[in-house]
C-alpha cells in the first residue's frame, strides 16, 4: 500500500465481496461449457515479515484472518448439490464477463445449495466501484424444502462483522499491536453470526426470507432440519 494504495481494497469487504460474486459466476462459466468443475485457485499468496494489512494478495495478515477468508468459511459450509437461483439485480454471465460490475446498480446475486438435512444460500451486494453505499432491502424466497420448520442462522461480512481490518483501524492502525489487541484481532477476523439462529415455519415448503445488505455486504444463511 506504501507504494500502490488502490491496493488496499484487498483488505476489507471490497476483496470478499468481489470473491463472492466471481466465484460464483465460475460455476455458470463451468455450466455454459459443459465442464466438470473441481475446484478453483484463490490467487493468494503468503507474505512472511510484512507490515499489518499491507494491501498484498493474501487470506491473512501476520497470522490474522482478513475478511476474505470468511468467504471461503462460507463456501465451505454449502454442502450437497448446487440449485437454481434466480435475481432481479444479479448480473448476467455474459455481462460479468464482458464488462464486469460497472452498471448504475450493485450485482446483488446469490449461490444456493441443497442437502439431506440442510440448505444454504450466499447473498452479495458488490460493484466495481469501492464506494461507500447505503443498505439494500433483500428478500429470497427459498422453495422445495421438506421441512415444516427449520432452524435458521444468518452469516455475515461487512464493517461491523467477520472484519479484522475495521477492528484493526478502529486501534489506530498499529504496527506493533500488544498482545491484547492481537487477540481482539484474531477474534474480529472469524465468521460471525447476525443475531442467534432462530426457527421459521415453511409453508408448502416455501420460505420467505428478508433483510438489509449493506454495499459489499456477504450474507449467508443456513437453514437446518
Amino acid at each position: 500500500m506504501k507504494t500502490n494504495p488502490s491496493n488496499g481494497y484487498r483488505n476489507g469487504t471490497m476483496y470478499s465481496s468481489y470473491t463472492a460474486a466471481s466465484f460464483a459466476r465460475k460455476y455458470l462459466l463451468a455450466d455454459s461449457f459443459r465442464v466438470n468443475f473441481l475446484g478453483a485457485v484463490t490467487w493468494a499468496f503468503e507474505f512472511e515479515d510484512q507490515p499489518w494489512f499491507e494491501g498484498f494478495r493474501d487470506l491473512a495478515t501476520n497470522g490474522v484472518d482478513k475478511p476474505v477468508l470468511n468467504v471461503f468459511r462460507m463456501f465451505g459450509m454449502m454442502k450437497g448439490k448446487r440449485v437454481l437461483v434466480i435475481g432481479n439485480q444479479m448480473y448476467d454471465l455474459k455481462t460479468m464477463v464482458d464488462s464486469s460490475v460497472r452498471r448504475s446498480y450493485h450485482d446483488v446475486g446469490g449461490l444456493a445449495a441443497k442437502d439431506k438435512k440442510s440448505a444454504t444460500v450466499m447473498v452479495w451486494n458488490y460493484h466495481d466501484d469501492d464506494v461507500s453505499s447505503p443498505e439494500i432491502p433483500v428478500g429470497i424466497t427459498i422453495e422445495g424444502l421438506p421441512a415444516k420448520k427449520v432452524t435458521i442462522t444468518h452469516y455475515r461480512i461487512d464493517a461491523g462483522h467477520s472484519n479484522s481490518y475495521e477492528a484493526w483501524k478502529k486501534m489506530g492502525s498499529p504496527q506493533n499491536p500488544t498482545v491484547e489487541q492481537i487477540a481482539a484481532l484474531e477474534a474480529a477476523g472469524q465468521l460471525k453470526m447476525i443475531g442467534k439462529p432462530e426457527k421459521q415455519k415453511t409453508s408448502n415448503g416455501r420460505l420467505l426470507l428478508n433483510f438489509y445488505l449493506p454495499g459489499q455486504g456477504v450474507s449467508l444463511l443456513k437453514m437446518d432440519w
